[in-house]
């Protein structure tokens, strides 16, 4: 082998050396993905060429670089959750209206995957049933009835089939109780079991009372359910029922009563009143005895007070009544809009009441939905105890207790 030859290898020894040397990394750029390929075999050249410069190298290098390709994720897609929303018309439309703009206010705010479907139908139990048939058929989950009938129908049908929230009670005091089958839960406001926590909450302030009422159905109902509860706390109750004429107390009844409860001296009055014919009551027969009872006792709503006279004669009642009727500023009533009015058609409290069901309807059916068997949550109808779905149902919704003061209704902390 001649000196020259010799001396062009040396010099390309060097040269690959050197572009080896001089390469850097800059770290701030990403590195390329770049698929391996197999080595090729080395052939021997004839007569090696001058060697090029490391740019000219790099253009003229055979190494393949590509791109790294991101397969597209496919998810399935979930079909809605389809909710019917079963409520009766015609005499009750009133009252039907009320909930479905609540229930269509809470699905607004969290749609997610819901499809709601509302069924009209009758009051009547028949009606009803029909069109629960028709509910569970083109539904997974159904919110209704409204009334107790259709519930009770529902029931004894023994139709319900797929999950039910329904937005009433089976069994009222004074009526052979109706068992809720497994699948089925009962949410509806109950003034029956608003009765029962005011007596658990004032058990221990005294050892007698009297329990006030007319003849009107709800009050008669609620009037027995705290006399119940009361007893079962080993106290006394004597239930009175009062007479009316043309709307009011009669004025005789009043005073015999205010001449009882001189000589008797009962620790509280549970009054199962709406709250014209408490404050009338308390006129006539003072404010020395506690006097107590549901929120029927707060007949305005919450913008209702702001411009109402004050009613003084009730200052020192006590009673419970909805978050959504006592608390402006509570994390779950500020979610949501209130109904609009008119200048002809002022808020109802019972129908704001009616409102806020919707709302907590909805809340409660997307954790069915969601096969949450034990939860809980801070409705705007109350703290919500859910258990549903495993064995039988259970609900209970404790209310928040509240007094009159300055003659308007205010929230009382009782921690």
């Amino acid at each position: 082998m001649s000196g020259k030859i010799i001396g062009r290898w040396v010099l390309i020894a060097a040269a690959i050396c050197g572009l080896n040397a001089c390469t850097s990394i800059d770290l701030n750029e990403p590195a390329p993905v770049v698929d391996s390929v197999p080595a090729k075999p080395v052939r021997s050249a004839p007569a090696p060429e001058p060697v090029a410069p490391p740019a000219a190298a790099a253009e003229e290098s055979e190494t393949t670089v590509t791109e790294a390709v991101t397969m597209p994720v496919f998810t399935p897609v979930q079909p809605p959750t389809r909710i019917a929303l079963l409520l009766p018309g015609r005499m009750l439309a009133q009252v039907s209206d009320a909930v479905r703009a609540g229930f269509m206010a809470a699905h607004a705010q969290q749609p997610d995957n819901f499809v709601v479907n509302v069924i009209n139908t009758s009051d009547a139990p028949q009606d009803v049933l029909a069109g629960y048939q028709q509910a569970v058929q083109d539904n997974d989950i159904v919110v209704g009835p409204l009334t107790r009938s259709g519930a009770v129908a529902i029931v004894q049908e023994r139709a319900v089939v797929k999950p039910t929230i329904a937005l009433t009670q089976l069994s009222a005091v004074g009526e052979p109780e109706v068992a809720a089958p497994s699948n089925m839960l009962p949410i509806g406001l109950s003034i029956e079991d608003e009765a029962r926590q005011v007596a658990d909450w004032v058990a221990k302030r005294g050892a007698s009372a009297f329990v006030i009422s007319t003849s009107t159905a709800w009050q008669r109902r609620a009037a027995g359910a705290f006399a119940m509860q009361w007893r079962s706390h080993g106290l006394e109750a004597d239930l009175l029922q009062l007479s009316l004429t043309d709307g009011y107390l009669d004025a005789n009844a009043l005073l015999q009563l205010k001449k009882r409860l001189q000589n008797e001296k009962p620790s509280l009055l549970f009054v199962a009143l709406d709250a014209a014919q408490a404050e009338q009551l308390r006129n006539a027969i003072g404010n020395e005895i506690e006097m107590v009872g549901t929120s029927q006792l707060n007949p305005l709503t919450l913008d209702g007070w702001a411009s109402a006279p004050p009613l003084n004669s009730m200052n020192g009642v006590r009673l419970i009544d909805i978050p959504w009727q006592l608390q402006p500023d509570h994390v779950a009533v500020m979610a949501y809009p209130r109904q609009p009015q008119t200048s002809e058609q002022p808020r109802n409290a019972d129908l704001e009441r009616l409102y806020a069901l919707g709302i907590d309807a909805y809340r409660v059916a997307r954790n069915v939905a969601a096969q949450q068997t034990d939860f809980r949550l801070d409705g705007v109808t109350g703290n919500l105890n859910v258990h549903f779905g495993q064995g039988a149902a259970k609900f209970q919704r404790v209310e928040q207790p509240a007094v009159y003061q300055d003659g308007k209704v205010q929230v009382l902390d009782v921690r």
